[in-house]
């Protein structure tokens, strides 16, 4: 096959529903966009090109967020673009009226719909009767974009991403599912410690393996202290996510020994880094001290959020 007869690599029109949606050329595409985009925000606060001007963005939310809202809705204005925030209770999705006719509706007056939501299958559903591009902003099985800017950040902290080792401490969630299949496409060892019961769900771990590229894989456990041992970057999240606040006064007690301190950074390495896709319970999951500490990653993670999603949007609301 002639490569230089290829096609170039696009992402116009295209959802992006999970981590695996993307090939290693499509996410090499947004994290050069993503660069591109950061660089000229960072120096200028603005952007010269508005690719998104006249494109309006749907937003639906079941779910709160702080950084999830104001990354997508300012990224919007940045390039241009206008974005509409809907609540639950501006729609009832599934409730006042079906997800598909929520998705019908609004493919004939937008330009693409985000969709931060508690089962996956409705923003499955909403792709599936939407002709316009869906981005899945989280669901309880997946937060591709969160594992965009987290990778994102890593390649820009170490200026590559195939052989470090990223090693989750915590709960087998929606934002380690997608942490593994992109980490492990994209060749980095992916480990997992977590307590019995609160394991990966199979069928992910099944997929982010199948996808591993370069030194990519996934490795599960219970020893955080284990999972951690020469570890690039150490990962947690909050042990109770938004739909399980019943349960956090047991999870407390099942995730006893999995807290990110000075301890367990201590059996990582000196040059290990800390990541938190945010919001943390300080005291719970991590220290206040590693949380704001020289180590933390956080703010980065948090910031590239607005940056890849901006490349993300460019690329499939406007394309090039």
């Amino acid at each position: 096959m002639n490569i230089a007869a290829l096609p170039p690599v696009s992402l116009r029109g295209r959802d992006l529903l999970s981590a695996a949606d993307l090939n290693v050329a499509e996410v090499k595409l947004v994290f050069e966009r993503a660069a591109e985009l950061k660089a000229e925000f960072r120096a200028t606060r603005r952007h010269a090109d508005q690719p998104l001007a006249g494109r309006t963005l749907a937003m639906l939310f079941q779910k709160p967020s702080l950084r999830t809202r104001v990354t997508f809705e300012a990224g919007m204005t940045q390039l241009g673009g206008h974005a509409v925030h809907l609540a639950t209770s501006d729609v009832g999705l599934g409730t006042r009226e079906s997800v598909p006719d929520v998705a019908r509706n609004l493919d004939r007056w937008v330009d693409g719909i985000m969709v931060r939501t508690f089962g996956h299958a409705i923003a499955e559903e909403i792709a599936s009767a939407a002709t316009i591009p869906v981005i899945n902003a989280l669901t309880d099985l997946e937060h591709p974009c969160q594992a965009l800017a987290d990778l994102f950040t890593l390649r820009e902290r170490f200026g590559k991403l195939d052989g470090l080792v990223l090693a989750f401490v915590g709960d087998g969630n929606n934002v380690f599912h997608s942490l593994a299949i992109l980490g492990a496409r994209l060749g980095l060892e992916v480990r997992l410690a977590h307590p019995p019961g609160h394991g990966p769900d199979p069928a992910v771990i099944e997929r982010a393996r199948s996808v591993a590229g370069g030194s990519g894989r996934v490795i599960l456990g219970e020893d955080p202290v284990a999972a951690v041992r020469g570890a690039d970057v150490v990962y947690t999240d909050a042990w109770a996510s938004m739909g399980q606040e019943a349960e956090a006064s047991r999870r407390r007690t099942e995730f006893a020994g999995f807290q990110v301190d000075d301890r367990l950074l201590s059996a990582a390495g000196p040059a290990t880094l800390v990541m938190h896709c945010l919001p943390a319970h300080r005291g719970e999951e991590i220290t206040s001290d590693v949380l704001d500490g020289p180590r933390s990653l956080v703010l980065e993670q948090a910031e590239n959020r607005l940056h890849v999603q901006k490349g993300f949007l460019a690329e499939s609301l406007g394309g090039r």
